[in-house]
């Protein structure tokens, strides 16, 4: 498709979208999901493939529910720059409205697309896995034959059944994380012009744990979001000698991950929160010098 119709309909005077340069990233393979209150609100699907952005608007948005099939209206090919584009279109050009970076990552095309990932989607059948900040496993886009009166190219983008797949409303991952990941802004902050808060995707701040007085540790760049291991099932809980006073027994993935800086809670889901007491990280901190990781880790 190129970036023709990108070019042709934008006036680069007016409007901060970027150029339509075409260049690819280091490993070709970025993928991007945009909020964007136009017309209508939606979410606009990218995929980094023959040094463009492929992309698709999705009017519901990504579900982590495989029975939930989204209508995807395939849209004129993006630059890769417009991945980290973030801001308000104005009134009166195409697209007018506020747009939010809302999950980023990287796509690595799956099963016929693993050997031609062009002519996989030129089939109009793209199977991939997503490793992003909140959309993660497998996912498929699926061409839709044409009707009379279509005016655009119909696809479907839905989850695939796997660890990453969710049911009921912990599939409505539009809602349960709804703020931009570049700056932790939702999209009446990016309207309004605010600055993107300096502590979103940032590590935890450190503490006054002293390094030096556990053997073998030293520091290290905290990964922003560690893969999680599911839960072994055990016929009881464990007993509380490591510093916990509640243990949870559901078989959700969750995981308690420690370091140095403090501890926090995460989920398979993406689901994520910081466990403010010091003493967690103090308890653990023996356990963690004894891993080869940066971490130690206890998952329900």
């Amino acid at each position: 498709m190129g970036l023709e119709s990108y070019e042709r309909k934008r006036d680069f005077e007016a409007t901060p979208e970027p150029g339509p340069v075409a260049r690819s990233s280091a490993g070709g393979n970025s993928f991007v999901v945009q909020k964007h209150a136009a017309r209508r609100l939606h979410y606009d699907f990218r995929l980094e493939l023959g040094g463009v952005l492929k992309s698709w608007a999705v009017p519901k948005g990504p579900s982590l529910d495989p029975a939930q099939k989204r209508l995807a209206v395939h849209v004129e090919d993006h630059p890769l720059d417009y991945a980290t584009f973030e801001g308000t279109i104005p009134e009166g050009q195409y697209g007018g409205g506020t747009v939010m970076v809302w999950d980023r990552g990287r796509w690595f095309p799956e099963d016929e697309a693993a050997t031609d990932a062009v002519a996989a989607y030129e089939a109009g059948r793209l199977k991939f896995r997503l490793e992003g900040e909140k959309l993660r496993g497998r996912w498929m886009l699926l061409r839709l034959k044409p009707k009379p009166g279509d005016r655009a190219e119909n696809w479907l983008l839905f989850k695939e059944r796997d660890e990453e797949a969710r049911a009921g409303d912990d599939a409505v991952i539009t809602e349960r994380r709804p703020l931009s990941v570049l700056g932790g802004r939702s999209m009446e902050e990016i309207t309004a012009g605010d600055e993107a808060r300096s502590d979103a995707g940032s590590p935890p701040p450190a503490s006054s744990i002293d390094l030096s007085a556990i053997e073998g540790a030293r520091p290290t760049a905290a990964p922003p979001r560690p893969d999680l291991e599911l839960a072994t099932s055990v016929p009881s809980r464990p007993p509380a000698t490591i510093g916990c006073t509640r243990s949870n027994t559901t078989a959700t993935g969750s995981s308690v991950v420690l370091s140095p800086a403090g501890a926090r809670f995460l989920t398979r889901g993406g689901t994520t929160g910081r466990i403010a007491s010091p003493r967690s990280a103090t308890h653990y901190a023996p356990a963690s010098a004894t891993r080869p990781s940066w971490t130690a880790r206890w998952s329900t």
